[in-house]
């Protein structure tokens, strides 16, 4: 029976905090730290369990997050990945320090589940995003469903980002 149920492929999260902390419950600034969101147009990739789902729910009026397709990781971390001293992440640094050959072979391994962002040795790991080409879709202080930005927003995030990088 149990080698009938199929390991399903790990989702791999994209979260970028929309607001600022003024006024903020310390509780919810605590969870934002753990994230690793200190600021406004920070994101930061996640895989989908169920302790970041807890974190993100209690979050959810702060950030807007969702499920990220693998063209769009590419250009990500081509793009507004760092290293060690704020410096792009290239081809060199991954032969170099990892056993990647490629920023296509890293992308591909994050979204298979083989590798967590996290584990990745002297690459930061947060992404500093620009505020968003032509502006946010509604306003930022309202979830998605009611005409906002904020929450969960699916394969919304995918059209963010790419305003964003």
């Amino acid at each position: 029976m149990a080698d009938k149920i199929k390991k399903s492929k790990p989702r791999l999260l994209l979260v970028i905090r929309i607001r600022g902390s003024v006024n903020i419950n310390y509780k919810i600034e605590d969870t934002l730290k753990m994230l690793r969101l200190h600021k406004v147009n920070h994101g930061v990739i996640l895989q989908a369990n169920s302790t970041t789902m807890g974190m993100l729910k209690k979050v959810k009026d702060y950030v807007a997050f969702g499920e990220i397709d693998q063209e769009l990781l590419l250009s990500l971390l081509r793009r507004r990945s760092l290293i060690e001293g704020n410096r792009p992440l290239t081809e060199e640094h991954l032969k170099n320090k990892t056993n990647y050959s490629s920023i296509k072979d890293l992308a591909s391994d994050l979204m298979n589940g083989k590798i967590q962002y996290k584990d990745l040795y002297k690459i930061k790991p947060i992404f500093r995003l620009h505020p968003p080409k032509g502006g946010f879709r509604g306003t930022i202080k309202k979830s998605y469903s009611a005409g906002g930005i904020l929450g969960n927003v699916g394969s919304y995030i995918n059209v963010l980002v790419k305003k964003m990088i």
